[in-house]
């Protein structure tokens, strides 16, 4: 199903986006793992019925994109019949991010494609077994991963990849991004490491590491026929205004010095299609937990509700928290002065991560605010 094309959204009243995390169940082990993921669902997840009636009220929010996440989603016995309510009964725009295990089956690819998922997100951590199936805590799984895709390839179903960037693949970047390239992906979506549930700070990269990521992600994007998405850097946001903006473009040698470009009309359709402006943690972005806890995001561990005991656009409108979270003028030290807050914003899951504080800076944000570079110039 096709997503319309949506008019510039006020983000106060609706979110862009919704991840309802269906179960936190699932197979893995991942060293990054947010969800801390265990092996059994828990019995107080929301049932089928709390299920659809949450996706009623999604449904009324403009409405957002949906995508069911984990733990690992194939592990809820009633996913796809959820998935098809979503989708013939409320018109949604449903994606799905289950783990690459042995429920990855051609006969699951069939039942997405057979209610109409709008695209498929496996994660890639490593572009050989040895980096991949390290970081997923599992031997085997980056064979079950190629495996997977080479169904979703089989049967036409858009095919998006996640990359979590951390100390254990930032050298292997360039190839996943190849390996992204012969997949044939209409996104590849990178995904900063926040040490929260599992990960940890030291494997996070540093500031200046992801100002170099970001710069050379922008050029990746010019040249490569998917599109780039950063999760969890909203100062891409920036690095891609900065560098649009330049004249020649300066991305790190480190990276890359592959041609940096591409002929017009390359790109792979992309039917979900972008958000108008920029989303940041419970600003266009909605995280909703297995047993109804409303959240900025997967990786922003503030609690403003419960969906079994208020209505998810009041939680999301009212909340303290979210609302927060939108002004950005309750921004702190140098994102508050910083004058692309309202364009970027800094990841206020890292900031809460870090400093206990969520409205604090982003702790690995290179960049030096004009006011700040005029106050040490005098």
């Amino acid at each position: 199903m096709n997503r319309p094309a949506v008019p510039p959204q006020d983000y106060s009243v609706n979110p862009f986006i919704v991840i309802w995390e269906v179960t936190r169940a699932c197979a893995l082990k991942c060293l990054h793992c947010r969800a801390e993921a265990q092996y059994r669902a828990d019995p107080n997840q929301l049932s089928p019925e709390e299920g659809k009636a949450l996706i009623d009220r999604i449904a009324l929010m403009n409405p957002p994109l949906l995508v069911f996440t984990g733990g690992d989603p194939l592990m809820r016995p009633d996913l796809f019949e959820l998935a098809r309510y979503a989708i013939e009964e409320k018109g949604l725009s449903v994606s799905m991010t289950p783990s690459a295990t042995p429920r990855v089956t051609h006969s699951a690819v069939e039942k997405a494609k057979e209610v109409g998922l709008s695209r498929w997100a496996f994660s890639l951590d490593g572009s050989c077994a040895e980096i991949h199936d390290h970081f997923r805590g599992t031997p085997g799984s980056f064979d079950t991963t190629l495996r997977g895709i080479g169904y979703l390839q089989e049967l036409g179903i858009p095919i998006q990849i996640n990359t979590t960037v951390s100390r254990y693949n930032l050298q292997d970047l360039q190839a996943i991004a190849e390996r992204v390239k012969q997949m044939g992906a209409v996104l590849w979506s990178l995904f900063f490491l926040v040490p929260t549930g599992r990960a940890a700070q030291k494997d996070m990269i540093d500031a200046d590491e992801h100002e170099a990521v970001l710069r050379w992600l922008y050029e990746t994007g010019q040249r490569m026929p998917y599109g780039v998405k950063a999760t969890e850097a909203p100062h891409y946001r920036r690095v891609a205004t900065q560098m649009a903006q330049e004249k020649t473009h300066t991305a790190s040698q480190k990276l890359s010095d592959l041609p940096k470009t591409a002929p017009p009309g390359f790109k792979r359709t992309d039917v979900l299609g972008r958000a108008p402006k920029g989303v940041n943690d419970g600003d266009g972005f909605l995280f909703i937990s297995h047993v109804g806890d409303v959240y900025p995001s997967g990786f922003l561990p503030l609690r403003c509700g419960n969906v079994r005991e208020q209505a998810l656009e009041d939680i999301y409108r009212e909340s303290d928290i979210m609302r927060n979270l939108r002004d950005k003028s309750q921004l702190k030290g140098k994102c508050g002065v910083c004058e692309y807050k309202r364009l970027c914003g800094g990841s206020r899951a890292r900031a809460y991560a870090v400093t206990g504080d969520y409205l604090a800076s982003d702790p690995v944000c290179a960049y030096i605010p004009q006011v700040w570079r005029g106050e040490q110039e005098t």
